[in-house]
């Protein structure tokens, strides 16, 4: 279960089924690969020949083509224009970055996703239009300081400053102790919502038996206030 990276896919609008990609370097790569496994019909672009040939023999997007993004005439001709959404996946070169999100909303695309290589960047990108704006490098810094501080904490998706689902290791104390018998909603505010085994982690139960007794190096998933899950995994 792969929860932090919902904080990047739960800003693409779910009822849309076509998304265009421009630029093909790793994080855009990583977004074409996600959006075609999860079944949408994906466009991925760039100006380098090699990504785009690279990107069309690993079928990671439905469709491949290479053009200059700075260039409305191309983008209108690969029929960027018609897509309701667009991410803009170009971080190490702000100035193709800027004109290519300029671009797009200056040609009508409902929702545009850019991604920032810095704070100076990503509020550039907003000033052209960006509807929202992405920092994929500072987020997983702070994943890696958590997981770090937190290494009962496997993954973690931010509802809010003060809220969060994470996926914890089941620590010692619970072990062989049933859902009903830890209460965590009584003694941590946290809410249950699914479990898996040390031996199979990826597969979980979900919404589990309150008489269903944990096992210790299984994995937890809950949903509640951050403080709560702070004294959780200090267990």
């Amino acid at each position: 279960m792969n929860l932090s990276s919902l904080s990047f896919f739960r800003t693409l609008r779910g009822p849309n089924r076509q998304f265009a990609v421009i630029g093909l370097g790793r994080f855009g790569r990583a977004v074409c690969t996600t959006l075609n496994s999860l079944g949408y019909e994906v466009l991925g672009l760039d100006q380098d020949e090699g990504r785009v040939a690279q990107a069309m023999t690993d079928h990671i997007a439905t469709h491949t083509i290479q053009l200059d993004s700075t260039q409305p005439a191309a983008l209108k001709e690969a029929g960027i224009f018609d897509f309701d959404t667009v991410i803009v996946a170009i971080g190490n070169y702000i100035q193709e970055s800027i004109i290519t999100t300029l671009n797009v909303k200056e040609a009508g695309v409902t929702y545009v996703v850019a991604k920032a290589s810095s704070e100076i960047h990503g509020k550039l990108l907003q000033r052209v239009g960006a509807d929202h704006v992405v920092y994929p490098e500072h987020e997983m810094g702070c994943e890696l300081a958590r997981s770090l501080t937190r290494p009962g904490i496997l993954d973690r998706f931010e509802l809010d400053p003060d809220h969060s689902i994470v996926e914890v290791i089941v620590p010692p104390a619970f072990d062989q102790k049933t859902i009903m018998e830890l209460d965590l909603r009584r003694k941590y505010g946290l809410t249950l919502m699914a479990i898996s085994q040390e031996d199979n982690p990826e597969s979980f139960e979900i919404n589990p038996s309150p008489v269903m007794r944990l096992r210790e190096g299984g994995g937890m998933v809950v949903i509640g206030d951050n403080k709560g899950i702070d004294r959780l995994t200090m267990h």
